[in-house]
C-alpha cells in the first residue's frame, strides 16, 4: 500500500524544537514535491514548507522563515521538518502531501497528520 506516514509530533515547551518526519511507505520520493501543511482548531490549513523534486529548492511560510528548516534523506525515502524556536501560535496537526506528475499522471498522497502542540 502507497502511502505517507508523519511522526515526530507531541508537546513542547515554547522555546523548544521537533523534528518531523515524512516517510514514504511502498514508493520514492525521487520524483515527488514534497510540502508540509498544518491545521489549527477552528482554521484554515496552511502551507508551512515545500522542497522540490528537481534541485530540491525550499520554500517557507512567513511565519516560519529562520525557525523551520525541510530536507530529504539521500535514500530519498522521508522529508523531515525541523522546528525549532517553537510558539503556542505553532500548534496544530502537521500534514505531509507528496505530488508528481508521470507521463501526465498526477499523483498524489497525503500523510494521516501528526498533533504538535507548543504550550508551558
Amino acid at each position: 500500500q502507497l502511502q505517507l506516514v508523519e511522526s515526530g509530533g507531541g508537546l513542547v515547551q515554547p522555546g523548544g524544537s521537533l523534528r518531523l518526519s515524512c516517510a514514504a511507505s511502498g514508493f520514492t520520493l525521487d520524483y515527488y514535491a514534497i510540502g508540509w501543511f498544518r491545521q489549527a482548531p477552528g482554521k484554515e490549513r496552511e502551507g508551512v514548507s515545500c522542497i522540490s523534486s528537481s534541485d530540491s529548492s525550499t520554500n517557507y511560510a512567513d511565519s516560519v522563515k529562520g525557525r523551520f528548516t525541510i530536507s530529504r534523506d539521500s535514500a530519498k525515502t522521508t522529508v523531515y521538518l525541523q522546528m525549532n524556536s517553537l510558539r503556542p501560535e505553532d500548534t496544530a496537526v502537521y500534514s505531509c502531501n507528496a505530488r508528481a506528475t508521470f507521463t501526465g499522471v498526477s499523483r498524489e498522497y497525503w500523510g494521516q497528520g501528526t498533533q504538535v502542540t507548543v504550550s508551558s
